[in-house]
C-alpha cells in the first residue's frame, strides 16, 4: 500500500509582505523536495499573516505572484505544496487554500467559516464547496482554521456504496495562543470521529495587531494520537509518513463507520 510523506512547516510570518515571506520560506525549506517528502504544508495566509486588509493585500488569482511562487516551488521541488492566501476573483475576496502540484495544476478551497470575531466575514466571501484533493492513494479534505470548529462541515459523508469520503483531513491556521487548547483538542477530535489522520499547521510569533501564536502544529493519526507534536512557539520543519495500509487495517478492525449517521446541511449546501 502507498505511503504519504508529509512535511509540516511552522514559521513566523512577516506582516503583509508576500515577497519577504516567500523568501523566508524558500530559505526555511532549503533543499527539501520530492526525495524527502510528497506534501509540504504552510500555514494559513502564509504570505501576509491573518490580514483583514483584503482590498489592499488580496492578489488577483490569475496574476498572483504568490500563486506563481507556489507553482514554481511545486515544480522545482517535485512535490505538492499548499497553504492559504488572500485572493480576489470576479470582484470577491477569498481566504483561499491553494494546492499546487508539480505538473503545474492547481486545486483550491475557499474558507467556509469566516472568523467573525476578527471581522473576517466582512472582508472576505464565504466558500460554498468542500474540496478533496488526491495524492498517492490518499483523498485529502481541505480546510482552513476556523473550519475546524464545525464538525458537520468536516464530517465523512461517503457516496452510496462507499464507506469513506476521504482519508486525510488537512487544516492550515493562524490560531492565536490564548485558544491553543481548543486547537489541539479539535484536531484530535476530528481524527477520532472521522477515522482518519489529521494535519494541522499553525504559525508562531506575533502579528502586527499584537496577537501571539503558539504553533502547536500536529500530525494526528487515525486514533487521535500524535505522530508530530511540537507544543512550542518556535519555527520548525518536520516530516513524517502516513501508511495507507495501516489506515485501512484500522478501519476494518474498528468499523465505527458502519454506525455513522447520514445527513445533509439544512441551508441547502449539500455534500
Amino acid at each position: 500500500m502507498s505511503e504519504l510523506r508529509t512535511t509540516l512547516v511552522q514559521c513566523d510570518l512577516r506582516w503583509e509582505d508576500p515577497a519577504a515571506n516567500c523568501r523566508m520560506l524558500e530559505e526555511t525549506l532549503g533543499e527539501l523536495g520530492g526525495d524527502d517528502t510528497d506534501l509540504i504544508v504552510l500555514p494559513e495566509m502564509f504570505a501576509t499573516g491573518f490580514t483583514m486588509n483584503s482590498r489592499e493585500m488580496a492578489e488577483p488569482m490569475a496574476e498572483s505572484a504568490t500563486v506563481a511562487w507556489l507553482k514554481a516551488q511545486a515544480r522545482e521541488r517535485g512535490c505538492v505544496i499548499t497553504g492559504s492566501i488572500a485572493v480576489v476573483e470576479h470582484g470577491d475576496y477569498f481566504n483561499r487554500l491553494v494546492w499546487a502540484r508539480p505538473d503545474g495544476s492547481l486545486v483550491h478551497y475557499d474558507k467556509r467559516h469566516l472568523f467573525r470575531m476578527a471581522g473576517e466575514h466582512e472582508r472576505y466571501a464565504m466558500g460554498h464547496e468542500r474540496v478533496i484533493a488526491e495524492l498517492k492513494g490518499f483523498r485529502v479534505l481541505l480546510s482552513v482554521c476556523y473550519d475546524l470548529r464545525f464538525p458537520v462541515w468536516l464530517r465523512q459523508q461517503p457516496a452510496p456504496g462507499e464507506h469513506f469520503e476521504y482519508d486525510l483531513l488537512l487544516c492550515v491556521a493562524n490560531w492565536p495562543a490564548p485558544r491553543r487548547h481548543p486547537w489541539r483538542i479539535l484536531l484530535q477530535a476530528r481524527a477520532i470521529e472521522n477515522l482518519c489522520p489529521v494535519i494541522g499547521v499553525n504559525r508562531v510569533g506575533e502579528d502586527a495587531k499584537g496577537l501571539a501564536y503558539a504553533g502547536d502544529s500536529m500530525l494526528i493519526d487515525f486514533k487521535g494520537e500524535a505522530l508530530i507534536d511540537e507544543p512550542r512557539d518556535t519555527p520548525f520543519v518536520r516530516t513524517a509518513s502516513l501508511d495507507r495500509g495501516e489506515l485501512d487495517a484500522f478501519r476494518e478492525k474498528f468499523p465505527a463507520w458502519r454506525d455513522a449517521d447520514h445527513f445533509g446541511l439544512a441551508d441547502g449546501v449539500g455534500f
